[in-house]
């Protein structure tokens, strides 16, 4: 944490580590076979079958120079979220003059592409999530840290890397000039940074953040792409999805808190995330659960009772205009 930024940090060893130098090393990197090896428990027990790229991060050497690089390097998410904040005020003050862009079929691409990037990292951390939690118990699931290793190790590695293309979101909605609320890309820009810098850490607590995250951005991506092909979706879908941010946030705080408590009160148990971790993941998730919560007051439950004054107003006049309508009816008639 302590390694000065400097643009040479960034020659990115892991290019040369991860990426194959000729197509024919590709091969060997998609091929799907059964695990035939002992991995850690948490793998071999709930995975019969593993991509060639996932056991790159068998090698503990592998993942701790990822671990080191991101050591050298988390802090340029400052840098990546100061651009990102001050390429939304650029952008906005040049669409401000022009007509939007429609963009749907890239938008649709752009959708498209993250609700499969989240079901696929779903599918595959899922399986020890839920045998870290049921199988050893909760504390054992927010304070281990196996799971940066091997097949979710791979997951992992990408879903912390992820947040930075992520930025893209906020792009589509500048560029097609809708609303851009304050949640948004206060969101993005503090994902982005705590995630690199509890990978810095492999803080073990991530095993939790990853695993709902996957979850939730595989509904909420592919409802953006269903509204990118003009299909109706019901408005209780928004709700839904809205609501398991909500929950997301409640659960982030509870991580916290048994984190906090066992390192408290159980130091005989090693619990693999520091003390400024759990103090910033705590600001953090209360902070969202705070403008999650208010979004969904403002959006569903106000705007519903707004929508539902207005339409018994609506029906008033209505009414009036009909008793009118028949007492002029009337007095001609007399």
């Amino acid at each position: 944490m302590s390694a000065e930024l400097s643009i040479d940090t960034l020659g990115l060893p892991i290019v040369d580590s991860l990426l194959p130098s000729s197509l024919d090393e590709l091969s060997p990197l998609l091929k799907l076979s059964s695990i035939d090896h002992p991995l850690n428990p948490n793998v071999t027990a709930h995975y019969s079958i593993e991509f060639g790229f996932e056991r790159l991060f068998e090698s503990r050497e592998q993942v701790d120079t990822l671990n080191a690089w991101m050591k050298a390097n988390w802090k340029f998410s400052f840098v990546f979220a100061a651009l990102y904040i001050a390429l939304i005020i650029v952008g906005r003050f040049y669409m401000s003059s022009r007509p939007r862009f429609e963009l749907r079929k890239p938008l649709l691409l752009w959708n498209l592409f993250l609700a499969g990037f989240s079901i696929a990292g779903s599918i595959r951390t899922w399986p020890e999530f839920v045998y870290a939690v049921f199988g050893r118990g909760i504390v054992y699931s927010v304070c281990d840290i196996s799971y940066a290793y091997s097949i979710t190790g791979f997951w992992a590695f990408l879903f912390i890397m992820s947040k930075l293309p992520e930025l893209v979101d906020t792009l589509f909605i500048v560029l097609r000039k809708q609303e851009l609320i304050f949640l948004h890309y206060y969101h993005h820009a503090t994902v982005l940074i705590y995630c690199w810098y509890s990978y810095s850490e492999f803080a073990a607590s991530g095993r939790w953040f990853m695993c709902m995250n996957y979850v939730v951005h595989s509904i909420m991506y592919s409802y953006y792409a269903l509204k990118a092909m003009r299909i109706p979706v019901p408005m209780s879908i928004a709700k839904l999805i809205t609501f398991l941010q909500i929950v997301q946030m409640c659960f982030g705080c509870y991580v916290n808190w048994i984190a906090y408590t066992t390192k408290k009160h159980s130091p005989e148990t090693a619990c693999h995330i520091s003390d400024d971790n759990i103090f910033y993941s705590f600001l953090m998730y209360l902070s969202y659960f705070a403008l999650f919560a208010h979004f969904f007051l403002n959006a569903y439950i106000k705007a519903n009772a707004r929508h539902k004054l207005k339409r018994q107003q609506m029906e008033l006049e209505k009414k009036q205009q009909q008793q009118q309508a028949n007492g002029h009816t009337v007095k001609k008639t007399n």
